[in-house]
């Protein structure tokens, strides 16, 4: 029998479109649904964009991946993309991920020092003036004279060695192969990592300008990846993706209404840039690939305080094509091989380290570093300890960024610290102002300015010199210089020229107002005791110009010139959290003045003070008790060295300087609740203050020696100019006083 040969031809057409029509249709693993054994499933990769927070939703997508069985074969990312896949890469569980995500928030990403109690007591003390601009660089020479971001990333590099796998990695070695897009600073160009320290490489990957300092890697200075591409399809081509699942969690621009500020058109812009380089990429998905795009809305890229709200989106977004991730479904018994290949989470090298090193410092003495660090040779490493290390070597206000690296260097394990000493360091300069009223006439004005020269010898010597203009004009220097490389001992001398007003009052009625003129050097012998304060013994040496400025000749205050010379002793401890609005910790201090013939002075006398409080909070309601005591233990007083008192949350109700006298005993319970928080800033709280105060021997006779009861009500808020109170108070006795203060009132 002879075959037709047309019969061949139709049998190979039939052959060839059988197989292009397979080809077309994305193929299963064996066993997956309505696929015969033996066929060979497509390469997925998983592409997540940048978005600010709004890249939480990515973890509610790869939930409903999970949930479907689909497998992810490789991961790419910009921005908070590259933050949740890595640390899905890494092999962190979905209910991880929420649970870190849960616990996130602006100051627990973006607070690079560390919490105050933890401080050196130097920097401490910087808190308690009226400071508040960032610091700039004067003088340094080829420096910047500004931060090259907002915040550094310290405590953002933390936060992400939880979400994922710390040190040095080859991407490809991850669970789930890796890469991650930031860009380069200088040329532009989009840079992709298959390698390198994962916190690093994320933090480099959304480093936002001027918000996040760049991170220079390999001699680049980069990031965030988001303006050159946000959503990178082109990568997972690279990486050889069959199949994309796409996620686009991207601003949307803003409308016409929303561009009336120069912030509004900053950020219009850096969305135009975002979403032309985002269209690009989805003009690059074939139909077989998938895009999912959350719903988020007006959801903020800066809202970090509130993550958790947009997993539930991306979760819901992904359910609008689950018809299509079934189609990438494994079985069950399928998905469970799959995950077990994953459940590897790589960990973390605890083994101890040989030596800690610093590297390419200039200035900085390392062995004052190295006292600073809980890390030591020869013990395990612990994750959260280095961290906090990492955060203190930062809080000493040397270092523009500070990182970590493990090497082994001729057979040992060295923990290197890549401190980076501030390039517009190391001279510094702040200002800051300060106002107070009591809306009774009475106004006080300030503007003060703070330099600082840091590191003028390998002993870490620091000179500070402050100037102030206002109510009180002012001119103080100190040379502080440590005598030992850990900073525990330390001698500092110190000058003084102060011109101050003190006003006299009978009652309510003020009497008479007095010039002050005060020429002052001291010598100090100190102990620094670490973040809890500090310890000082010194002499002082100076002179008193007083003169009568309002009042009648009979209140004039006798000699033109007062001759001062004196013993002095104190002693600051002070572990509270935080100064302007603290939620836990305490103070405690004391001080003693001896006013000594054999040093000059022309009134000899001895006097004290002390002080303490306490501070204590539940859920948003802080309560903070302080008591304060001073008086004299021999001689007389003069006038122009006695207690001035009077004013909010000092004895409120009074005016300013109201109450004069040789001694002073003072309790006061506040509470305060806070009503609303801010991104960056404490937030805004309400309080009240209840106060009794007695003032022994008052200055003018007739005042009021009883027991002195008054209370006060008032709002307060952290603003970018420093806190800012209104309030009233009111005594037993009839005094009352509207106060405004931007600066602290106590």
């Amino acid at each position: 029998m002879r075959l037709n040969p047309g019969y061949f031809i139709a049998a190979a057409f039939l052959l060839l479109a059988t197989m292009l029509a397979a080809m077309a249709l994305p193929a299963r693993a064996d066993g997956a649904s309505g696929v015969t054994g033996g066929a060979k499933r497509p390469k997925v990769c998983l592409v997540l964009s940048g978005g600010g927070a709004r890249g939480a939703a990515h973890v509610g997508v790869i939930k409903v991946l999970e949930e479907y069985r689909v497998p992810i074969d490789c991961i790419t990312g910009t921005s908070m993309g590259s933050l949740v896949g890595a640390a899905y890469a890494s092999g962190t569980s979905v209910a991880d991920m929420e649970k870190i995500m849960g616990g996130l928030s602006t100051n627990t990403l973006f607070r690079d020092k560390p919490p105050r109690e933890e401080l050196q007591i130097r920097r401490k003390q910087e808190d308690r003036s009226l400071l508040f601009s960032p610091e700039l660089g004067i003088g340094s020479i080829g420096g910047t004279m500004l931060p090259k971001g907002i915040v550094s990333g310290v405590q953002l590099e933390s936060v992400l060695r939880d979400l994922a796998a710390p040190g040095y990695r080859n991407f490809d070695e991850l669970p789930i192969p890796y890469r991650a897009v930031a860009t380069n600073l200088e040329t532009g160009q989009a840079v992709v990592f298959n390698k390198g320290e994962l916190a690093n490489v994320m933090r480099a990957s959304m480093s936002v300008p001027v918000a996040i300092a760049p991170v220079e890697i390999d001699g680049k200075m980069l990031v965030d990846g988001m303006l050159v591409n946000n959503l990178p399809v082109n990568v997972a081509h690279a990486m050889g993706a069959d199949i994309i699942i796409a996620v686009n969690v991207g601003t949307p621009l803003a409308k016409r209404e929303e561009l009336g500020s120069i912030l509004g058109v900053a950020g219009q812009m850096l969305s135009i840039l975002t979403e032309q380089n985002v269209q690009a990429s989805i003009a690059l998905l074939k139909p077989t690939d998938i895009l999912i795009s959350p719903e988020l809305g007006d959801f903020a890229t800066s809202d970090f305080d509130h993550l958790p709200s947009t997993l539930p989106i991306g979760e819901a977004a992904a359910r609008k094509v689950a018809d299509r991730l079934s189609r990438l479904s494994l079985s069950p018994e399928q998905y469970a091989l799959y995950r077990k290949g994953l459940s590897n989470l790589i960990a973390q090298d605890m083994r101890p380290v040989d030596k800690i090193r610093f590297e390419n410092l200039k200035r900085v003495n390392p062995e004052y570093l190295q006292s600073l660090m809980d890390t030591q040779p020869g013990k395990p490493v612990e994750q959260k300890v280095l961290d906090e290390d990492l955060r203190r070597v930062y809080g000493t206000s040397d270092f523009e960024h500070v990182n970590y690296r493990m090497i082994e260097d001729q057979g040992q394990r060295v923990l290197v610290v890549d401190a980076v000493e501030k390039s517009w360091g190391p001279n510094y300069f702040r200002f800051g102002l300060g106002l107070d009223s009591d809306f009774q006439g009475t106004a006080n004005f300030t503007v003060q300015g703070r330099f600082r020269k840091t590191w003028l010898n390998s002993l870490g010597a620091e000179w500070l010199t402050d100037v102030q203009i206002g109510h009180t004009d002012r001119i103080a220097s100190e040379f502080y210089q440590p005598i030992d490389s850990q900073h525990r001992y330390f001698v500092a001398p110190s000058i003084e020229l102060k011109q101050s007003s003190t006003d006299l009052y009978s009652n309510d009625e003020l009497i008479a107002r007095y010039d002050m003129k005060r020429y002052r050097a001291g010598l100090d012998f100190g102990r620094d005791l670490g973040e809890y304060g500090q310890a000082r013994l010194g002499i002082r040496a100076g002179v008193i110009n007083p003169s009568l400025a309002i009042g009648p000749p009979s209140l004039s205050p006798g000699a033109d010139s007062i001759s001062e010379g004196a013993f002095v002793a104190s002693l600051l401890l002070d572990k509270l959290n935080s100064v302007t609005f603290p939620t836990a910790g305490w103070l405690a201090s004391a001080g003693l003045y001896n006013a000594n013939s054999s040093l000059g002075a022309d009134d000899t006398y001895t006097k004290w003070d002390a002080r303490g409080t306490y501070v204590h909070t539940f859920g948003r309601n802080t309560f903070s008790l302080t008591g304060i005591a001073n008086g004299k233990l021999d001689g007389t007083l003069p006038s122009y060295d006695q207690n001035q008192w009077g004013g909010l949350l000092r004895q409120s109700g009074y005016r300013v300087g109201q109450l004069l006298g040789e001694s002073l005993t003072f309790g006061r319970l506040m509470y305060y609740n806070k009503l609303k928080d801010y991104p960056v800033f404490d937030g805004l709280y309400a309080g009240f203050s209840l106060e009794l105060g007695k003032m022994r021997h008052p200055l003018v006779p007739g005042n009021t020696t009883d027991l002195l009861k008054s209370a006060a009500v008032f709002l307060a808020t952290d603003s970018p100019i420093g806190p800012v109170y209104f309030g009233y108070g009111r005594a037993v006795d009839g005094n009352s006083s509207f106060y405004l203060y931007l600066g602290l009132p106590y």
